[in-house]
């Protein structure tokens, strides 16, 4: 099922994940959806907080990118090393329309558990590598925009606020409520 994910600056994504204690049909199935929803709003990663559940899972796939990647899901990641530097262009699905430049660590190894709850590790660098280091920062309640100066997050931040406005604008039902708000604004004047 492809879920909503939430546009910054929404509280939930300032939020610590939790540790997921046992992997279970409840997570593969949260996993699904989070591949679901990452695809079709043509992303390469999403981490459970972008959807609203604050638990320590995170889906990638770098296939459209690096034909020669897998997808991949990641329960309780933790970068458990990293090496060398990189800067490269970010975006996110929680910042919609938005791209700056933001320091990497050039190669990672990460533990985890997948999605049989069975331990892993994994060295990689390049693509894959800066996605893990994007994600695992979402479940510490970190965006990419954490990573750039005051000063353009703030107009990314106002874009943002626009950018919501206008999407709950669209919503059905939004011209009714907004009618019968400024109706009652003017009988309470």
């Amino acid at each position: 099922m492809v879920r909503e994910i939430l546009v910054w600056p929404h509280p939930v994504l300032k939020e610590k994940a939790q540790p997921v204690h046992v992997v279970d049909d409840s997570t593969r199935a949260l996993i699904a959806d989070m591949f679901e929803s990452m695809h079709a709003a043509d992303g390469i990663g999403l981490a459970a907080p972008q959807i609203g559940v604050l638990q320590q899972v995170i889906v990638l796939d770098t296939t459209p990118r690096e034909p020669e990647s897998k997808a991949i899901a990641m329960i309780n990641p933790e970068i458990v090393e990293s090496d060398g530097e990189i800067v490269y262009k970010e975006g996110c699905l929680s910042v919609p329309g938005e791209a700056e430049d933001v320091e990497r660590s050039a190669k990672v190894t990460v533990k985890y558990l997948d999605e049989q709850g069975q331990p892993q590790t994994l060295t990689t660098d390049g693509l894959l590598a800066i996605a893990i280091q994007h994600e695992t920062d979402h479940l510490k309640g970190v965006l990419f925009v954490d990573h750039i100066s005051v000063l353009k997050r703030e107009l990314i931040r106002k874009r943002m606020k626009k950018l919501k406005n206008s999407i709950e604008a669209d919503k059905p039902g939004a011209a009714k409520s907004k009618k019968r708000s400024t109706e009652s604004a003017t009988r309470s004047s």
